[in-house]
């Protein structure tokens, strides 16, 4: 009867000190999936380490890039994984090998079935050796065949079995691919704490016929040919002040409750860029910490800097969170005004900013001299995934801002 009680008691005593313990996470390498469709699914690899203070990171790989999560709740097997900046979260069931969920956007009612295991694993399975090299640089055209068709322009390069690059287009790139070329199928993916991209695609000699998703709600035809000759549109010549006006402005409410126009004092005799952006953009990212670090390499330069934020959050109050999160995160001084919430639809932001010809990008930048003149806008954002193309950018950047401060020296690292 005592060794009963004995066992008994052990139990017990076991079960309380388990209470409240979580599950934990396996640390080491991870390999992730997006199911897009019913037969296609976007994978990708990340690691799950531990801080000093006992608390998560989670680190997602594409090609060179690497993106840092570190915001867990974890509670009775639930876990919520929040993604950067972006609003987009990770959540579901897990145990410490796997977690089996969602990827959701609630502003945009999105949800993509998502599922994970522990374990270091290829992105891409692969059985075959490739029978083509796809390096180099194809016109392509999304949407092909359709009224809306628009061009891309896409770079890879080739190791192997092994593909990265990424497609550019007029309204930006389509972030760090990463994938491999199986016999004549290329599949690439890149997963960014808000892109959910998917590229598959046949290649024969010099073509290559494929489907672009975006998450599970966006699904796009698309055709390239090898043309190493091929340039898009100059993101300089493409949106421009429509005629009868020769000036730009807005008025827009700041996160205190003020309005905020280029009439004010402080935009006065000086050199303005006004960045049109969305806190939920990957390529507005990438530009605004280009600026951060711009503005921090060249702090007597004497100019201005201010953002539009065009929001798809719900409520005003949501998106000054998203606006207060991307300051807070990437350290942004600058102002960033909310022209918009409940939409992000190019079209209202045309409504909204009625000077110009078209929004066709977030985002957007107008550079604007010291008396007030546009001196030219730039469509959407070349960022690091276009190698060389985002060096041309920073030294036609830098080349800008000398003209309109007159500065001797600019830092455009």
């Amino acid at each position: 009867m005592g060794k009963v009680r004995f066992v008994t008691l052990s139990i017990f005593l076991l079960l309380l000190s388990c209470e409240g313990r979580e599950i934990p996470l396996k640390l080491g390498d991870w390999w992730g999936a997006m199911d897009v469709s019913e037969t296609e699914t976007l994978p990708f690899n990340f690691s799950i380490s531990k801080n000093e203070d006992g608390s998560y990171i989670m680190e997602m790989y594409n090609a060179e890039e690497v993106v840092v999560v570190d915001e867990f709740e974890m509670k009775d097997g639930v876990i919520r994984i929040q993604m950067p900046i972006f609003e987009g979260y990770i959540e579901g069931t897990y145990s410490e090998n796997s977690i089996q969920g969602s990827f959701i956007k609630e502003s945009l009612n999105r949800v993509v079935p998502f599922h994970a295991a522990y374990g270091k694993r290829d992105r891409f399975e692969v059985t075959e050796d490739p029978a083509i090299d796809v390096s180099g640089v194809w016109e392509t055209y999304f949407n092909f065949g359709q009224d809306n068709q628009y061009p891309g322009k896409g770079i890879f390069k080739q190791t192997g079995n092994k593909v990265t690059g990424t497609f550019r287009t007029h309204s930006g790139d389509y972030r760090y691919l990463e994938g491999a070329i199986n016999g004549t199928t290329v599949k690439l993916s890149a997963f960014d704490g808000a892109h959910v991209f998917l590229f598959t695609a046949e290649v024969v000699d010099s073509t290559m016929q494929g489907t672009f998703y975006s998450g599970n709600h966006f699904v796009s035809p698309f055709q390239g040919k090898r043309n190493d000759m091929f340039e898009l549109t100059h993101a300089d010549e493409l949106t421009f002040l429509k005629e009868g006006y020769d000036r730009f402005d807005f008025s827009f409410e700041d996160v205190e409750g003020n309005m905020v126009s280029l009439a004010d004092e402080r935009f006065n005799n000086k050199p303005v860029l006004v960045q049109i952006m969305g806190t939920w953009c990957p390529n507005c990212l990438d530009e605004t910490r280009f600026y951060v670090d711009f503005l921090k390499n060249n702090p007597n330069l004497d100019i201005e800097f201010v953002a539009l934020a065009f929001e798809y959050a719900k409520t005003k109050e949501k998106a000054f969170e998203g606006i207060a999160r991307l300051r807070e995160r990437a350290g942004v001084d600058y102002p960033i005004l909310l022209a918009q919430y409940g939409t992000s639809s190019k079209q209202k932001a045309n409504e909204k900013l009625p000077m110009l010809n078209h929004v066709i990008s977030y985002p957007t930048t107008i550079y604007i001299d010291k008396q007030g003149n546009v001196k030219k806008i730039h469509t959407g954002f070349n960022g690091p995934a276009t190698g060389e193309k985002y060096e041309l950018f920073k030294k036609e950047f830098s080349e800008t801002i000398q003209e309109l401060t007159e500065a001797e020296e600019i830092v455009a690292k």
